[in-house]
């Protein structure tokens, strides 16, 4: 089968499930019923999931160009994506829109079957593959600035050029930044010039850094990503330190998908989902083998264990870096240090962050878990929707949707992993349409009772020269 006739195939199967059935929600000049800020995987399968809950009045935006949503094309550096290639979630069900099908369709399924990961850009041309053969509607080249609650229950939205939209609801499905902001520990930031150092989630110029010393705190899978993507562009060293004492062997994502935690994790209470993440977070992911092992084939490769930086300074042109186990010279310094989740922490929250309701404003963890991190995450609703954190004050959080990584503690990974997509996002669009359908409730249930259409013509006796 080709990609053309994959898509013609896409096209029959949309149809044989009636995707193109009238909407039913009530349309309003001027309004968009959905606005999806971010139009990465999760932006691009929530506007699909909503298509099938025949609400179609979306819109999805995005602030990078078209084509270069999400970080796979940006600044991820893996050469593969570590969720097994079997992955389902933004078809929604729909196997001629897997990416199985997209692969088949290009190199058969012995093209499959010798396929072991899936390659980050092949990832990201899927993506582009989905995006056009649905003809999701995507605005690219945008950023929301400010979300502005509107007296009549609707958000009007300030973009980065100068325009604006109004919108019922908003979904925000930013990725793993989207829920605070990347984190430079202050040592780091207040010791050194900027241009001493990037963050892993930034585009570095490694070939400028060609014969420098490179030197990466964090043992994440983007230390190494980012230590294999610097030797291959000629550094003359680069080493990573972490704290622990190794690096983590055991991914607690594999569990968590195979023993049905990840699906099921909503259903849990407060205090078993606390319990699990502050686990989570303890153990952390490793990095992929392949990429690590990559690394570690250069020369100018080392890993530094149980060395957390005490000190950083620069001295005579040299960043100098201050350890339990010494102190070293480096040229230039990489952060592998991840994210700070706080809804406070995104100008486009600013007018109704301090409203949102964080974890720590409805459950208190025993003293041996507990965990400010965790303490930070907005407390979610089943259907990823923000809540008040007053009683009663929830009129200008009413349709705000978090969908990405700040669910984290509220939903599990089903928000912020692949594998989990195929659950949340389901669950996300149910909750967006069951709120647009209440929203309207009174005008839909007052058309009902008025409803007179006819469906039986028949007459008895049978009208002369018809037949009976």
């Amino acid at each position: 089968m080709s990609l053309h006739h994959l898509e013609a195939r896409v096209t029959h199967d949309l149809a044989m499930l009636d995707h193109d059935a009238p909407d039913w929600v009530r349309l309003r000049d001027g309004v968009i019923d959905v606005v999806i800020v971010g139009g990465g995987q999760s932006g691009l399968g929530a506007a699909l999931a909503l298509q099938r809950e025949r609400v179609s009045n979306v819109l999805v935006i995005d602030e990078n160009p078209a084509g270069y949503e999400g970080p796979w094309d940006t600044y991820a550096r893996m050469r593969t994506l570590r969720t097994p290639k079997q992955l389902t979630g933004i078809d929604l069900g729909i196997p001629s829109l897997t990416f199985r099908a997209w692969w088949e369709a290009q190199h058969g399924a012995d093209g499959w079957s010798a396929l072991g990961k899936i390659a980050r850009r092949d990832w990201m041309a899927y993506l582009r593959w989905y995006r056009r053969v649905l003809k999701l509607p995507v605005r690219n080249g945008v950023r929301l600035d400010l979300i502005t609650p509107l007296a009549d229950g609707t958000y009007r939205l300030d973009l980065s050029d100068g325009s604006s939209l109004i919108a019922r609801k908003v979904v925000l499905a930013t990725g793993i930044q989207g829920g605070g902001g990347w984190h430079v520990p202050r040592f780091v930031s207040e010791a050194l010039p900027r241009e001493r150092y990037a963050h892993t989630s930034e585009a570095v110029d490694y070939t400028a850094l060609a014969g420098k010393r490179v030197a990466i705190l964090g043992g994440g899978a983007s230390a190494f990503d980012n230590a294999a993507a610097a030797l291959e562009s000629g550094v003359a060293a680069a080493h990573v330190f972490i704290r622990r004492a190794e690096l983590p062997r055991v991914n607690p994502i594999r569990f968590m998908e195979r023993a049905g935690v990840m699906p099921r994790f909503p259903a849990l209470d407060d205090a078993t989902k606390y319990e699990i993440m502050a686990s989570f977070f303890d153990r952390n992911q490793p990095p992929t083998s392949d990429m690590f092992d990559h690394a570690a084939s250069f020369a100018g490769f080392a890993l530094h264990t149980g060395s957390a930086w005490t000190d950083v300074a620069e001295r005579e042109g040299v960043v100098k870096i201050t350890t339990p186990k010494g102190m070293f010279d480096y040229d230039f310094l990489v952060l592998s240090t991840g994210l700070v989740t706080d809804p406070a922490l995104r100008p486009e929250l600013a007018l109704v962050a301090d409203g949102i309701a964080r974890w720590s404003d409805r459950y208190s963890a025993p003293v041996g878990i507990a965990n400010a991190v965790i303490d930070a995450h907005p407390y979610l609703g089943p259907d990823f929707r923000f809540q008040a954190k007053q009683a009663g004050a929830a009129g200008a959080l009413h349709g705000l949707f978090a969908f990405n990584y700040s669910a984290l503690i509220s939903h599990g990974l089903s928000a912020s992993a692949l594998s989990g997509l195929k659950f949340a996002l389901p669950r996300l669009a149910r909750g967006v349409a069951d709120q647009l359908f209440l929203d309207d409730r009174d005008a839909i249930l007052s058309d009902y009772h008025a409803f007179d259409e006819r469906e039986f013509v028949s007459e008895w006796p049978a009208v002369q020269g018809v037949a009976a």
